[in-house]
């Protein structure tokens, strides 16, 4: 991989007053719209401080990472061009939320003290927003280099890697280091949550159950002992696939500065797994023993791990994080074929699909009578893969496993937890099959807003003792996914951990930050093997502005040419280059096919101007 010379960057030129588009308008609307309901959410439920407005203790394991996601989306509505106050806001609540998490017992040393990667990933997520939004920034990148010495093996307060096994230790694991053996005090406030789930094993002495679906009782101090005990048995310590979230963090750091350490970690890392894979002629183990042997604590099983085939959520956390750690690595060396592990496994669970009343369905879960719990497959993890490979083989996978794509552009919007907004809506519109798109999703992002200002409006604050740790999840305004897919063209991260992978981002030259220009709205419209069709639009009738845009979230692209798309006949400008240049006069619009080449930089936080 090469380094751009950011100097000397292309200006393209648009002049000529024109009404802006209204899907133009409405963005801008929402972007000043979400500026004041972020500080009117901060102003209702926290302190002078930033502390949340709850209660004085908190037990167990669990909540550090509901802390964060109540605030995570502002960090993220920065890089979009949310307003600086909500950028010292976003710090603001990182600080007080470690501040407070601290108090109650997750938190040490500014990182959660132990639990999994699903959880550690929502958290982290705000942390590599924080390094997009001020790469400069001293302490943040201090941090991220110590938070990834917790995985690499370079903090002996957080022994988490076995460098000899290339494996991290445990499933539970943080800045405490790895947890060879979990407490009842650590599961305190899951246990009514986990009673709803099937069982992790269906061997509980006195328990045992055929149904694979069965449930027992976590709230039964007898019954939850009996489960306890075995998860402590047979789940810590050792590896899981979860744990390949962490390659997230490590990538972090690495943009930071550049240290070869931390790529080849993650390449150490992945590689290890998928080692572990054709080791068990190719079905993804969800657990290796603490001597780095499959099912060294399962008498052999290659299922029933922490967060793997069977329990609690089943072969989406495999995909999900193989999908995680194969776009990083990707990130970091251009080659697509990291994704071979991801790809293997989806591939895999297709080949035991089977059809139920006209329905294509695919096993979720495997336990001790073979696969089970047949379900539709999950578009977001195609749509995901093919955003980053470009490979028409993975467009040709979700093509045949997905031939009904008009339901996704039919079907309600949902935005999960934090404002997360998923992604087969925009996945369409690049494929030229729901042009409705932004009308969509900025109606979808009105109405989440105006439901959730509605719900802060009624909050019961007499109820404040009974609020749970995710009450905030919920109520918070600030809900800038949608915006980011029409504006960066990306499906924006995989929730529970993944970077921000796009295909543009942007920059104010004016003001020396990241984010797009006051007026300034921009659309995405096509994702080509080639590159993009992109319009920027200035909405200001009398003033012009620029924007600098940069190739790639994080800089991992070339631009080759641009070309005007409405003017006939018009050459075509050679870029070059990272990143370019559009100045806007009032009113004025630029519609533009861009060609690149992705993933020839290595990636970065760097801003466009350096330190």
């Amino acid at each position: 991989m090469s380094e751009d010379n950011v100097q000397g960057w292309v200006t393209i030129e648009a002049r000529g007053r024109s009404r802006p588009p209204d899907w133009a308008v409405k963005q801008r609307y929402l972007i000043g719209l979400m500026d004041k309901a972020a500080t009117a959410f901060v102003e209702r439920y926290t302190r002078p401080d930033g502390t949340l407005i709850w209660r004085d203790t908190w037990p167990g394991m669990d909540g550090s990472d509901d802390g964060y996601e109540s605030f995570v989306s502002f960090p993220l509505f920065y890089l979009l061009g949310g307003g600086e106050h909500v950028h010292q806001m976003a710090r603001q609540e990182w600080n007080a939320v470690t501040w407070q998490f601290t108090g109650y017992g997750q938190v040490w040393r500014e990182y959660d003290a132990y639990y999994d990667w699903m959880h550690h990933g929502e958290s982290s997520t705000y942390i590599y927003y924080l390094g997009m939004a001020d790469p400069t920034h001293h302490v943040d990148r201090t941090r991220a280099q110590r938070f990834a010495g917790m995985y690499i093996g370079e903090d002996p307060d957080a022994a988490n890697w076995d460098p000899a096994l290339k494996m991290i230790r445990s499933p539970i694991n943080g800045s405490r280091g790895p947890r060879f053996e979990m407490s009842a005090e650590d599961w305190v406030t899951h246990r009514s949550v986990l009673a709803n789930y099937l069982t992790p094993y269906e061997d509980v002495p006195g328990l045992e159950n055929s149904d694979p679906f069965a449930k027992l009782d976590w709230n039964d101090d007898e019954t939850f002992a009996k489960i306890l005990k075995l998860m402590n048995e047979r789940m810590v310590p050792g590896d899981v696939p979860l744990n390949l979230n962490a390659t997230s963090l490590v990538t972090s750091a690495y943009m930071y500065g550049g240290e070869e350490k931390y790529k080849q970690w993650v390449l150490d890392y992945l590689g290890a797994w998928r080692e572990r894979t054709e080791r068990n002629n190719g079905i993804m183990p969800d657990n290796v023993g603490p001597n780095g042997v499959i099912g060294e604590r399962m008498n052999g099983k290659w299922w029933g791990g922490y967060y793997g085939w069977r329990w609690p959520h089943g072969a989406w956390i495999i995909l999900e994080s193989t999908l995680i750690a194969g776009q990083n690595a990707t990130l970091l060396t251009g080659d697509p074929s990291w994704l071979d592990l991801h790809r293997s496994q989806g591939d895999l669970q297709w080949s035991l699909r089977r059809e139920e009343d006209g329905v294509i369905k695919v096993p979720f879960r495997h336990g001790d009578g073979g696969w089970f719990d047949y379900r539709r497959p999950q578009a977001r993890h195609y749509a995901h893969l093919y955003f980053i490979s470009r490979d028409p083989a993975d467009l040709a996978r979700l093509e045949e496993r997905f031939p009904n794509r008009s339901e996704w552009y039919s079907a309600p919007a949902h935005f999960g937890k934090s404002g997360h907004f998923w992604p087969e809506r925009w996945f369409g519109y690049m494929l030229g099959e729901n042009p409705d798109f932004p009308d969509q999703v900025l109606d979808d992002t009105t109405t989440c807003m105006q439901q959730r200002l509605d719900k802060i409006e009624n909050d019961d604050w007499d109820q404040i003792e009974t609020w749970d740790v995710h009450h905030w999840q919920d109520l918070n305004p600030v809900v800038p996914e949608g915006l980011i897919q029409m504006a960066m063209g990306t499906p924006a991260a995989v929730y529970h951990g993944g970077l921000l992978h796009a295909s543009v981002r942007y920059f104010d030259p004016a003001c020396g930050r990241p984010g797009l220009p006051e007026d300034v709205a921009a659309l995405v419209e096509a994702i080509t093997p080639e590159g993009i069709v992109l319009t920027l639009v200035n909405t200001n009738p009398l003033e012009g502005r620029e924007v600098v845009v940069q190739a790639g979230g994080f800089g991992e692209h070339r631009f080759l040419e641009v070309q005007p798309v409405d003017v006939p006949d018009s050459p075509s400008a050679p870029v070059k280059n990272r990143l370019m240049q559009v100045a806007l006069g009032p009113w004025s619009q630029a519609r533009l096919r861009v060609k690149m080449d992705r993933y020839v930089n290595p990636p970065t936080y760097a801003y466009p101007w350096g330190e």
